[in-house]
Parts: C-alpha cells; structure tokens; sequence
C-alpha cells in the first residue's frame, strides 16, 4: 500500500499489460470430461474469480480466452476454428486435459479425433492430465498471466499513432 501523499509511475504497457492479465474473460466450451473439472475450478472451493477469470462468456465475441477443455473431433474442429476467429485480439488458448493437447487414448484407434487442438488454433498453455486436476487448471491461468505480462502491449490506433509521431 502506498501512502497517500506518493506518486507512482508507470508506463501504459505495463497498465494495458496488468489489466489484460488480470481480466480473462474465458468462453464456455467443455467438450468431455475435462469440462466437468473446468466447472470445478470456477465453483467456490477453487474460486477462479481470484485470478481475475471467473466470468465465463457464452459468446466468443465478449471472450479473449479459450479453455478447449475435451476430446476434439474432426467435426467439432472447423467450429472451433469458427469461434476462434470470432473472438477480438488479444485473444489466448489454453488446451486442457490430453485429448485436446494430443487426442488422448482415442486418437490411436479413433479415426475421428483431432490429434491435438494445435493443429487448428494456436495454443499458448498446455494443461496435462486425464483429467485434470482443478489445480493444474488454475496453474496454467497463472502460467498464461505471466506470459501475457512478458507480451509486447499493442494500444490498436493510439500503438500505430505513436510509432508515426
């Protein structure tokens, strides 16, 4: 806590940075089991709300961060794909649970699983396990929230104004 009567300085980055960091607004999307854990992790006992990512958006227009939390198959990737591109930039992806990071046990004999969700969105976090723990989920927020922090902050309009001036 500061006193009252002290300045503190900063850049708009750093400001930029530490409210994207600190305001994910997740899209609710649980394909399979992995899903269940998710709902865990935003339930009272582990409060994801904590973390500054607790409002879980049903839109991909309002969300800037995508948990593919499941088993993705063939058919359900073109989709994924679709509401990737919908959400606005800065956007993120976490790939929660082993079949969406490589397809899980299904993908050996399966021939409708996608063999990793990497290879229709890019995926900035990989969460492993079969499931999950809710732990392992807030982790990889944490995890996702310092490397937004390291980001180079693009301000849109105002970035492209600085750099002509």
């Amino acid at each position: 806590m500061t006193p009252p009567d002290s300045v503190v300085m900063t850049s708009i980055d750093d400001v930029l940075k530490w409210g994207r960091s600190n305001s994910l607004w997740p899209l609710t999307f649980g394909l399979a089991c992995c899903a269940i854990e998710m709902m865990a992790t935003g339930a009272a006992d582990y409060d994801l709300e904590r973390f500054g990512c607790g409002v879980f958006r049903s839109t991909p227009r309002q969300a800037d961060l995508m948990i593919v939390a499941g088993t993705v198959t063939l058919k359900m990737a073109s989709r994924i794909r679709t509401l990737y591109e919908q959400m606005p930039e800065p956007k993120w992806v976490i790939s929660m649970g082993s079949c969406s990071n490589k397809g899980g046990p299904y993908w050996a004999q399966g021939y409708h699983v996608l063999k990793g969700v990497d290879r229709v969105v890019p995926v900035d976090v990989y969460v492993p396990g079969c499931p999950p723990r809710p732990e392992t989920l807030l982790e990889a927020v944490i995890n996702l929230q310092k490397k937004i922090k390291v980001q180079q902050a693009s301000l849109g309009a105002l970035g492209l104004l600085r750099r002509r001036a």
